[in-house]
């Protein structure tokens, strides 16, 4: 059986989807995918938590999808502005798992799949390709995925 590791960026997802489709993402949909023919050596989906009913309830749907929650609390800061992004934690998991995904796709002998389009994780998938020999899928809203991450 094949194995991948799934890492999701919810919050990217989320907006992007939001924005350009006025609609939700179909979790469902994108596990079933993904793991096609697939063993699954792990499945992480990272978010932010603000203590809300409705987000609560939807990461308890990604947990019984098959994900494991990670989640990471909300800052608002007194400017105004925010923080809760997971790209370094996301980057750290990736680096981790990257070595035990050894699924043959094509000519590649090792898939990672991370469902973001934040140009930040170029580098990521550059390197786990370099060092590992690990080949990415990169899923997310066409015309909002930087055009790095659909170049790797």
């Amino acid at each position: 059986m094949k194995k991948v590791s799934i890492f999701v960026d919810v919050q990217n997802i989320y907006y992007t989807t939001r924005s350009a489709y006025q609609c939700n993402f179909d979790y469902n949909k994108f596990w079933s995918f993904v793991t096609e023919n697939r063993e699954i050596v792990t499945a992480k989906a990272y978010a932010i938590d603000r203590g809300d009913k409705k987000q609560t309830e939807f990461q308890n749907i990604l947990r019984a999808i098959g994900f494991q929650v990670r989640l990471k609390p909300f800052i608002a800061r007194s400017d105004g502005s925010s923080k809760g992004d997971w790209d370094v934690g996301i980057a750290i998991d990736v680096m981790e798992f990257a070595p035990e995904s050894d699924v043959v796709v094509l000519s590649c002998c090792r898939v990672v799949v991370l469902a973001s389009g934040d140009g930040d994780f170029d580098i990521l998938l550059k390197k786990i390709k370099d060092k590992f020999n690990t080949e990415s899928e990169v899923y997310g809203v066409p015309k909002l995925t930087a055009a790095s991450l659909k170049a790797e």
